[in-house]
Parts: C-alpha cells; sequence; structure tokens
C-alpha cells in the first residue's frame, strides 16, 4: 500500500523521510500518537486475561533507564565514582 498508511515499523529505511512527511506533527497529533502508543502497549501487555508480570517489570525497566539517563550527568561528576 501507499507509504502514508503504513505502519512505522513497516517502513522501509529508504522511505522514513516521505512517511514522516506524511504525519502530523503538531502538539495534538504528537499527543495522538502516544495516546494510541500507551492504549496499544496495555491492551497488550497489562489488560490481560493471564497476564504475567512482564507489562509491569517492562514499565519498571523503562523508569529506570530513563531516570538514569536524566540524572547521569550528576552521577558521572560525583565524587564516588572517582578513583582514589
Amino acid at each position: 500500500g501507499p507509504v502514508a498508511e503504513r505502519r512505522l515499523l513497516a517502513v522501509r529505511l529508504g522511505e522514513l523521510p516521505a512517511w514522516l512527511a506524511t504525519r502530523q506533527l503538531s502538539a495534538q497529533g504528537l499527543l495522538g500518537g502516544v495516546r494510541k502508543a500507551w492504549s496499544s502497549y496495555y491492551d497488550k501487555y497489562i489488560n490481560v486475561k493471564r497476564g504475567g508480570p512482564a507489562g509491569i517489570s517492562m514499565l519498571l525497566a523503562g523508569y529506570c533507564l530513563l531516570s538514569y539517563g536524566w540524572s547521569y550527568q550528576r552521577l558521572s561528576k560525583s565524587s564516588f565514582l572517582l578513583p582514589d
């Protein structure tokens, strides 16, 4: 089908600029994309009949990585990381 109707994972690398040009990059469009991604994640991993700890553990791991990335500069300048 046309590039504009494909999902991101179905777009080839050479077609990526054309696909991005068809996306709505306003605040409302980005918020809609985040809402759709969260809804998809929630339905696949959390809101299931026989779910395991995978969905919650992925959220926790993502939070840990994100918080480490936010505080990386502060942690790398700390004195306890410097060798004596």
